[in-house]
């Protein structure tokens, strides 16, 4: 890994929902080409939404809150409601990271208020209706965030 690739933390529902997981090993093959997801695992399609049945939830936890914490980026999916991803989010801002957050616009549903009503800095949005729409938007994102690193 160079001194220009990242550390991404890239969330998406497990136990709230695997509807994605398709959507989430396409983004996170895309992000792969900026640095290491740490967090890789999430769109392993073989996870269920019953969690990694081989860690403990206070295993699963440490090791997160460890990587979150490690990472410089977060992007994550937010199209399925789940509360972990959303703890994720706010330990993420409270740490100071970088998050966006994909939403794949649906009719009749709608992004949660407290990402959509976060004005944060710290905090983009962004709306997407086709993976490659979300692919792109992530890629904007992650090279921004590596220009201002060098700058």
């Amino acid at each position: 890994m160079s001194k220009y690739d990242l550390k991404i933390y890239f969330a998406g529902s497990i136990r709230g929902g695997r509807d994605d997981d398709g959507i989430y090993i396409k983004l996170i093959q895309a992000l792969l080409k900026h640095g290491e997801v740490l967090t890789e695992h999430v769109g392993d399609e073989s996870l269920t939404d019953l969690g990694e049945s081989q860690l403990s939830d206070p295993q699963i936890y440490i090791r997160d809150m460890n990587w979150l914490v490690d990472s410089d980026v977060m992007i994550a999916e937010v199209t399925v409601p789940s509360l972990g991803v959303g703890y994720e989010i706010s330990k993420a801002e409270s740490n100071g990271k970088p998050v966006l957050c994909l939403y794949r616009e649906q009719d009749g549903k709608r992004l949660s208020a407290m990402i959509r009503g976060n004005h944060n800095h710290l905090i983009t949005k962004a709306y997407y209706h086709e993976v490659q729409e979300a692919i792109d938007m992530a890629n904007d994102f992650i090279i921004k965030i590596k220009a201002e690193r060098l700058s």
